[in-house]
């Protein structure tokens, strides 16, 4: 079969395959032809993996059947389900090749013509050269099978894939082992009918013009009009008081109304985590306090007697204590998130603090807890930390991630000396010069993260996510949200800062940012004190928006 629109017209997903295997000159030829595909901006994006061993397709079996259990689920319809159970895919292990497609996301820390308007124009690209091998293998009597039904977390962790390594799935290569009567497989078995012809529209008529009203669209698509935004304005300065005249409060109840896309919004179960963890870096002498003093603040929010503890109290707000990777096992009874990563980090002047895998888990573990958190119904979530050592830990990432040269970015913590401070400056400036490591992101932060720093960062993503209120604390926990904003720009909209810390590098990070703080009150404290002292005066904002005065209901006239 060498004419190309036979080829086209031919099923182009095998789920069967004989056992003859595939010549080396024709899988070479196939990813020589994806290899010419278009690839935007000539990025060379597309990488390709090689696997003949039993074994890994035996694991990328079981991979398949679990997630294949669950797509089952999907349906409620009787029979569609027992036609989906009907179809078995036993390619996995009985193809003589397995190949994964993959596109590398760091080719985008550099300028590549093509993806500013979508960085998933690396990933089309990557599609475009798995359609040229399929049309090279059926060329040469072979073909080709598309497994992505896989919990692809899983799958990049069983090829052992580095982190910016992004897999489309699985193939499956060899000689079909049946023509399924010249059509897709799915159709033979009546599952579902492949329209003859493609959809097809011409435009004619240009939709936008500025008397229509315009949209502007959030990274996650959902539409924010620009009636609305004018409507939440008009009703801010038209309540009984000079425009702009309650200042900070008129900014914070845009926000909220914006973020909650109501003129009447409500926070609805406000809650603050403080997410606690041991730092290697520590050892060091870095902090006034022993590494100690970790496990014994856990056990004093735990029995309600620290400062977040009272703050809390004092403002009907709802307080979770997580342990991240305090260096220490707490009782299975105690009234605490368990997301222990390890027993601390380890110390980032001799080596990486963590692997790429708690890495991972650190994002999970956050996303997961806060997960939880949203679907009690929670619209409001702060974040507070606790870990002897990690001011030196968030002072390096600001660093590293900013620029910004790290004796502006080291301060006194909870309370080191001069010379100690000096001392500190030293070790960590240290550390930056003897890292080897690449340039991206999520090797830095593996290099020298923090677990509980990491899992806010995980957090905040999730609470963006959910559209909830994300309430930053100080220093550390800009240090986070910097991770989270670097992972998603578009968390700015959610976020509020409670306070500028006393931490002098704080509000060089707040400018960073291009944001500011409600509070100055210097405080250094840490625990997510300041998003719950900075809570009334956010209450404040959502309650003159909805129960002051207009100058119309009041009967006040207006200038």
């Amino acid at each position: 079969m060498t004419d190309l629109y036979e080829i086209l017209q031919s099923r182009r997903d095998t789920r069967h395959f004989t056992n003859d295997a595939v010549p080396d000159e024709v899988i070479e030829k196939a990813l020589q032809a994806g290899h010419w595909a278009p690839s935007v901006g000539l990025t060379d994006a597309t990488k390709y993996y090689l696997i003949t061993s039993d074994e890994i397709k035996k694991a990328i079996k079981e991979l398949f059947l679990e997630y294949d259990a669950k797509a089952a689920s999907q349906t409620d319809n009787p029979s569609q389900k027992e036609q989906y159970k009907n179809l078995k895919l036993e390619a996995i292990e009985e193809a003589p090749l397995g190949l994964v497609i993959c596109y590398d996301r760091s080719v985008l820390n550099n300028f590549t013509i093509g993806t500013v308007g979508s960085n998933e124009a690396i990933k089309f690209s990557a599609v475009c050269a798995a359609q040229n091998i399929w049309l090279s293998l059926t060329e040469q009597g072979y073909s080709m099978g598309w497994v992505s039904i896989l919990n692809y977390y899983q799958f990049k962790k069983l090829l052992g894939l580095p982190e910016n390594i992004e897999p489309l799935g699985y193939f499956c290569i060899g000689k079909p082992a049946t023509n399924y009567d010249n059509q897709p497989m799915l159709q033979q078995l009546h599952w579902k009918q492949k329209s003859e012809k493609p959809f097809v529209e011409k435009i004619s008529m240009l939709h936008e013009s500025e008397n229509e009203r315009i949209l502007t669209v959030d990274e996650d698509g959902e539409a924010v009009s620009a009636e609305f935004e004018s409507s939440l304005q008009h009703k801010i300065d038209n309540k009984t008081k000079p425009t702009g005249a309650l200042g900070i409060l008129e900014v914070l109840a845009k926000q909220i109304g914006t973020v909650f896309k109501t003129l009447e919004p409500k926070i609805i179960q406000p809650n603050i985590v403080v997410f606690a963890a041991d730092h290697g870096i520590a050892n060091h002498g870095v902090s006034a306090y022993p590494q100690d003093v970790t496990r014994q603040m856990v056990a004093n929010f735990l029995e309600g007697g620290a400062a977040i503890n009272v703050f809390c109290r004092q403002n009907d707000i709802q307080l979770s204590i997580v342990d991240s990777g305090v260096n220490y096992d707490f009782p299975p009874n105690s009234n605490l998130i368990s997301a222990k990563i390890d027993r601390g980090t380890k110390s980032f002047l001799q080596g990486p603090a963590m692997s790429k895998e708690q890495l991972e888990l650190c994002f999970e573990k956050g996303s997961e807890i806060v997960s939880a958190i949203a679907k009690k119904g929670s619209n409001c979530i702060g974040f507070g930390e606790m870990g002897i050592g990690n001011t030196s830990t968030a002072s390096v990432l600001m660093s590293i991630i900013t620029g910004i040269p790290i004796e502006d970015c080291v301060g006194k913590g909870t309370g080191v000396n001069d010379e100690k401070l000096r001392f500190k400056n030293e070790i960590l400036k240290k550390a930056i010069d003897t890292y080897s490591g690449n340039e991206f992101l999520d090797d830095k932060l593996a290099y020298f993260g923090g677990f509980e720093i990491l899992q806010m960062a995980g957090g905040m993503l999730e609470a963006y996510k959910n559209n909830m209120l994300i309430l930053v604390d100080g220093f550390i926990c800009s240090v986070a949200f910097l991770i989270a904003f670097k992972k998603n720009p578009s968390i700015i909209k959610n976020a509020i800062f409670s306070h500028q810390s006393a931490e002098q590098a704080h509000i060089k990070l707040l400018n960073y940012l291009n944001t500011k703080a409600i509070l100055q009150l210097d405080l250094r404290l840490g625990e997510g004190t300041g998003c719950a002292v900075a809570f009334p005066i956010i209450q404040s904002a959502v309650a003159f928006l909805n129960e002051m005065a207009s100058f119309e209901s009041a009967g006040v006239s207006n200038k």
